[in-house]
């Protein structure tokens, strides 16, 4: 009996990750799990399609089959330093070191840059199905812009879209006083619809 309870105990561990090698087909790191026990190069498992590097100093849990410590593999690994906090129940969060996160709150999503930019690459197509996308900076574009609605500029000033400027320009007219015949140039007044 006393056997079984010390191979049970064996079986598991609790320590720190301290070095990180992503570089195979599984991700192999270096867990101390006590002042006397580190492990060099055990596997590390994580649920298909989530990957992460976790920093240095991060907690690890480590299960050893049969308790031979040296047949183990990390199966949980967590960061107290850069975790996110205060998360209300049911919400979901992923997040790193830089302060980067995509955060399913309760009252919507929240994606976190970090101060860094975000990249969507690979893709023939974004569709964005919703009434309204507000943005508070420049938008910048290397290709052509197409709309298949209005484009109106400088919306606190002018309410008229760029279509229906178009409109008052191709049919608006100059009225031209004094006209001279022969060789004479003029130049004409202002229109009389406004721009």
């Amino acid at each position: 009996m006393e056997s079984l309870f010390w191979s049970l105990v064996r079986s598991l561990g609790r320590g720190r990750i301290w070095r990180v090698d992503d570089s195979g087909a599984a991700q192999r790191v270096q867990v101390q799990l006590s002042q006397n026990e580190t492990r060099d190069t055990t596997p590390r498992v994580a649920e298909y399609g989530f990957q992460s590097n976790p920093p240095a100093g991060s907690d690890a849990v480590a299960v050893f089959l049969g308790g031979n410590r040296s047949n183990g593999v990390v199966i949980a690994c967590g960061s107290q330093q850069y975790r996110m906090r205060n998360l209300a129940g049911g919400e979901v969060a992923i997040s790193d070191d830089k302060g980067q996160s995509v955060y399913l709150s309760a009252s919507g999503i929240v994606v976190n840059g970090g101060g860094l930019p975000v990249t969507i690459t690979n893709t023939p197509e974004i569709t964005e199905d919703s009434p309204l996308v507000h943005c508070t900076g420049d938008i910048e574009c290397d290709g052509s812009i197409r709309a298949r609605g209005d484009i109106t500029d400088n919306v606190q000033t002018n309410s008229r879209s760029m279509a229906a400027s178009r409109q008052v320009y191709d049919t608006h007219d100059h009225d031209v006083h004094e006209v001279q015949g022969g060789q004479a140039t003029i130049t004409s007044n202002v229109p009389n619809q406004p721009q």
